[in-house]
């Protein structure tokens, strides 16, 4: 059975917008009525998100699912979109509420499974497409076959961005599922042959969102653990992992800031 089940829907309007659930939650308390901000970075990994509290101060605010951190250094043109949990339907919900809000830049950044060869753990990717292997982006693109895209431009900076802090990160396809727990041996293989670098949890739910509604996101990830070896080797708490996320944030930040 095909997902979603009624392929026919992507030809009905939605009963109803995002818009209308975040002024629910604005009228709550539970979401900002006055920020507007430019772009918006997703982090994911509680680590990297209490570095950029002690470095940057920023105020925490809440918005629904989980908090925005609006960056002092970009005189809050640039938030953080952290603590909403983790996996496609939850970032997808934090990326449309961000687009109700007028937000039309995004950076997701976070920690990936190592696919193609070579890839030690604290290497850094830059993402190029994703391979649709979870629920939610089917729901927004019609043609099932077709893999989630980031926006070319956007990514380029991003790319140009990290470059220029010295960081050689080669760009490629990531494989997103909902089962990590279920990643077979069969599977990376397959996707290894395919050239795709990465396997994670939400990209390719935010590229769709991102072509439906009409915004640019860009994405890129640090290698926290090693699957293209018959051994798994995970090392997400490891310092290599954490200084690439640092790296991930900051040429974020600069790709986003005004």
């Amino acid at each position: 059975m095909p997902i979603p089940r009624l392929p026919a829907k992507h030809a009905s309007p939605a009963h109803f917008e995002p818009i209308d659930h975040l002024d629910y939650f604005r009228e709550a308390g539970l979401a900002p009525h006055d920020l507007a901000p430019q772009g918006a970075i997703f982090c994911y990994q509680r680590s990297l998100l209490h570095q950029i509290r002690a470095s940057e101060a920023p105020e925490r605010i809440p918005c629904v699912l989980g908090m925005l951190y609006p960056l002092p250094s970009t005189d809050g043109a640039v938030v953080v979109a952290a603590e909403f949990g983790i996996g496609a339907p939850a970032a997808a919900m934090q990326m449309e509420l961000l687009v109700a809000m007028g937000v039309r830049r995004f950076i997701t950044i976070g920690t990936a499974g190592g696919i193609g060869p070579g890839l030690a753990v604290g290497a850094l990717t830059v993402c190029t497409a994703a391979v649709r292997d979870e629920g939610v982006s089917h729901h927004y693109l019609a043609d099932p076959a077709a893999p989630a895209l980031p926006d070319p431009v956007l990514t380029a900076r991003f790319a140009e961005a990290l470059a220029g802090a010295g960081v050689e990160a080669p760009r490629g396809p990531t494989w997103t599922t909902d089962a990590p727990f279920r990643e077979t041996r069969a599977e990376i293989d397959h996707y290894q042959a395919q050239g795709v670098l990465t396997v994670e949890m939400e990209a390719a739910a935010l590229f769709a969102v991102a072509a439906l509604r009409g915004v640019q996101i860009a994405g890129g990830f640090v290698v926290s653990d090693a699957l293209a070896e018959p051994a798994w080797k995970p090392q997400f708490r490891a310092e290599a992992t954490a200084h690439g996320l640092t790296r991930l944030f900051e040429a974020a930040r600069a790709t986003l800031a005004p």
